[in-house]
């Protein structure tokens, strides 16, 4: 089946590479160490006799922000070293910022397929494998498998659309994906699937999100101050719109009007999942009326008028979303139905809403709306009428925001449980 992957990648990727050439290009940042693409890597020392070499992948910025636990229990460990790759110009930003001195290289994830994953396998020569969350590359398996290198798919998941199409095509792709030694999963609900697509019961086990686990700096209230003059905001309260995605944005500042209309001292905070939209979502301000602001464009002037910021920077939600009141989880309104993680903004002890099916978080939006820690709308007109009601009842968001944290702590302890696995596979490694 690996040679059927093989034969078939080459076309696949010619017929997506104007799609994914335009993407990097709106995204920016991709030309820098573009080689790394083609199995090049950056210079690594050489292996050490008793040391383990884990080479991680973790796919963007939330992921890479949720491995710094098992970041630095890894790095505290004298017989292992890691090789951390991505796969976005803004994840390799954030992992060179924050991993540096917790990884003995920082690259991009080559292209899966034969020679570019061969040449950069040589060149790193890996003990063990993680992949994070959804990421299960068949040539990269494969690759492992021939080895004799165990695969660890830690914090996994599988979406709707994932599960459905694997169970469609489960003769097709089990091959692919049966070199995982172990699953991880990171709710039943997940492991319960990945034992239906065809992962045997005693490769999969429940170890919990390990981005209920993650620890988020607080900002001191001179930080908070000064974050806020940076926005333009005094000291109103702020309706944040977190990892948006189209339709979204119009829908939240419909909703603000509406605030505004009824007299609340409020300001409206959008960050989009992705901020080479900044032409389109500016385009919604024309002509409504609004003083609005991209925060690329550098701190408000003082004594600017702003109702709207937009922050289209990248790794700055979880100190923003300090400033809340009230955080709407984006990509979660119809159209759109897997949702982007609500975890930090729970674990900030902020009120959730979110849209209603959220696919991609389905057992922790299913428990966090029976815990009372956040609240699940059907449509716009839902959403409308929560931030509305909700705004009006301080004491509801008092609640909700209590309910969070509480669920969060009761939820903790997925990286112990995940470190634990990881440690008995390297111990269990062959010299």
């Amino acid at each position: 089946m690996i040679w059927l992957y093989r034969f078939l990648f080459p076309p696949a990727m010619l017929l997506a590479l104007p799609y994914y050439l335009l993407r990097m290009r709106r995204r920016g940042g991709y030309r820098e160490h573009f080689g790394q693409r083609f199995g090049a890597v950056p210079p690594l020392p050489a292996k050490r006799p008793g040391v383990r070499r884990v080479w991680l992948q973790a796919v963007s910025v939330g992921e890479m922000l949720a491995i710094a636990p098992l970041l630095e229990a890894l790095r505290a460990d004298p017989a292992v070293e890691v090789y951390l790759t991505t796969t976005t110009s803004t994840g390799y930003a954030l992992a060179r910022e924050r991993y540096t001195g917790l990884a003995i290289g920082i690259g991009y994830f080559p292209v899966d397929w034969w020679l570019f994953s061969r040449r950069a396998w040589t060149r790193i020569a890996p003990d063990l494998v993680i992949l994070l969350e959804g990421e299960r590359w068949p040539e990269h398996i494969r690759q492992a498998n021939v080895r004799g290198v165990p695969v660890l798919a830690v914090n996994a998941r599988l979406s709707d659309r994932s599960f459905r199409r694997m169970m469609k095509l489960r003769a097709l792709s089990a091959p692919l994906f049966r070199g995982i030694s172990r699953v991880l999963a990171c709710s039943e609900h997940d492991a319960e699937r990945f034992r239906e697509i065809g992962f045997s019961a005693g490769h999969v086990i429940t170890t919990g999100n390990i981005k209920l686990d993650v620890t988020i700096p607080l900002l001191s209230t001179e930080e908070k101050l000064a974050l806020r003059r940076e926005l333009g905001f005094g000291g109103e309260s702020v309706l944040l719109g977190s990892s948006t995605w189209p339709g979204e944005e119009a829908a939240l500042i419909e909703v603000f009007k509406a605030l505004r209309a009824e007299g609340r001292v409020v300001r409206l905070l959008i960050v989009p999942r992705h901020a080479e939209r900044r032409a389109e979502i500016e385009e919604l301000f024309q002509g409504g009326g609004l003083a609005y602001h991209f925060r690329s464009r550098g701190p408000v002037p003082a004594g600017v008028p702003v109702d709207v910021v937009v922050a289209d920077t990248t790794g700055e939600l979880r100190r923003l979303t300090q400033l809340a009141e009230l955080v709407f989880v984006g990509k979660s309104l119809p159209p759109h139905h897997e949702g982007q993680t609500p975890v930090e903004a729970a674990a900030l002890g902020k009120p959730v809403i979110f849209g209603p099916v959220m696919s991609n978080f389905r057992a922790i939006s299913r428990d966090m709306c029976a815990a009372g820690a956040a609240l699940a709308v059907p449509d716009v007109a839902g959403l409308h009428a929560a931030v509305l009601s909700l705004w009006a009842d301080a004491p509801a968001r008092a609640r909700m925001a209590a309910a969070a944290q509480a669920w969060r702590q009761a939820n903790q302890g997925a990286v112990g449980r995940t470190l634990e696995v990881i440690r008995k596979e390297l111990a269990g490694l062959v010299n």
